[in-house]
């Protein structure tokens, strides 16, 4: 699918974003993208051919400097932005991704959800889950497992269902990038242990969430969540310092033009810095990891409407600009 990025004026908030772009012929590279629309090959501009966004990353608090310097350059840049191809804007180590973190959806999934032994109206099952989730945010902890880089694609590419998936779903996210290691970092100091933000797209089977051969097990979110192409990322990695606050962003998702999710962060029932410090208790975050923050409400399953071969999904988050990728069955043999 052939899919120009979205026009200058709405790229983005701030004077800069990094994205990964190739040409038709080419290899990827690190690109610096102003706000109107010019692209700078980082690899020059750094004086080494092997650079990477994660590398730039690595060193943030250098690399800052360094980028803000040549975005307020207004020399000419390495050819216009639609002549590229745009990946997703960097290749993490880690995935964290975060479960039931928007009370609205939690409480939607809960009636969908149905234990075929509950026969409770709805109201009530509503009412429960809201209780819950007030709980959860006073004094609970997130809820945040892992996912696989290799899940990634870029914001443009299309998703193939795999044959398997039942119920194929969206999930459109805001994705906080790492850029300094965080381990054991308190809740306020976890955003400076941000970069940036992106969006991610984290596609999940409804039908294979749970394990109906062992349902005592639980979620089993390798087989749910991490098919190949299965998290549309990016197109671009916004610096920390142009997004004015991550707690109030609106998310808007639309399938085939029909708005199907929209909704603010303000939803969230643990907020990104509240994220952060959480997982990096118990493991050590890296420069480029992704911590995906929870889907909001409108996902397939409240609207009983899966994904299906053909389907357009446009997603975009304030500041972030906006992706659009095609689903494809996948052909078996």
């Amino acid at each position: 699918m052939s899919v120009k990025p979205e026009a200058a004026s709405a790229l983005f908030a701030g004077r800069f974003a990094l994205a990964t772009l190739s040409t038709p012929d080419g290899p990827a590279f690190p690109a610096l993208v102003t706000a109107d629309a010019r692209v700078l090959d980082l690899r020059a501009a750094f004086g080494d051919e092997h650079l990477t966004v994660r590398s730039l990353l690595a060193d943030w608090d250098t690399a800052l400097g360094r980028l803000s310097a040549l975005a307020a350059d207004d020399g000419p840049g390495d050819g216009p932005l639609a002549d590229f191809r745009v990946h997703a804007p960097v290749e993490p180590r880690q995935v964290f991704q975060s479960g039931a973190n928007y009370r609205q959806h939690v409480i939607d999934l809960h009636v969908a959800h149905l234990d075929p032994a509950d026969d409770r109206p709805e109201e009530e099952r509503r009412a429960e889950a809201a209780e819950i989730m007030d709980r959860r945010a006073a004094g609970d902890l997130p809820y945040v497992f892992i996912g696989l880089p290799s899940a990634i694609t870029g914001p443009y590419d299309d998703v193939v269902l795999p044959a398997w998936a039942e119920k194929p779903d969206w999930e459109l996210e805001l994705a906080a990038v790492i850029g300094r290691p965080a381990h054991r970092v308190s809740v306020e100091e976890a955003l400076d242990h941000v970069a940036g933000y992106t969006i991610a797209n984290d596609l999940t089977d409804r039908a294979t969430v749970f394990r109906r051969d062992m349902p005592q097990i639980g979620t089993d979110w390798l087989r749910s969540k991490n098919a190949p192409g299965f998290t549309p990322l990016g197109p671009w990695l916004v610096p920390a310092e142009s997004v004015t606050d991550p707690g109030d962003l609106r998310l808007v998702l639309r399938l085939n033009g029909e708005s199907m999710q929209d909704e603010s962060t303000k939803d969230m029932i643990f907020d990104v810095a509240r994220l952060v410090s959480y997982a990096s208790q118990s493991a050590e975050l890296l420069p480029g990891d992704l911590v995906l923050t929870g889907s909001p409400a409108g996902n397939g399953m409240h609207w009983g409407r899966l994904l299906r071969d053909g389907d357009v999904m446009d997603a975009s988050v304030t500041g972030l600009g906006a992706q659009r990728t095609r689903c494809v069955a996948e052909v078996t043999r």
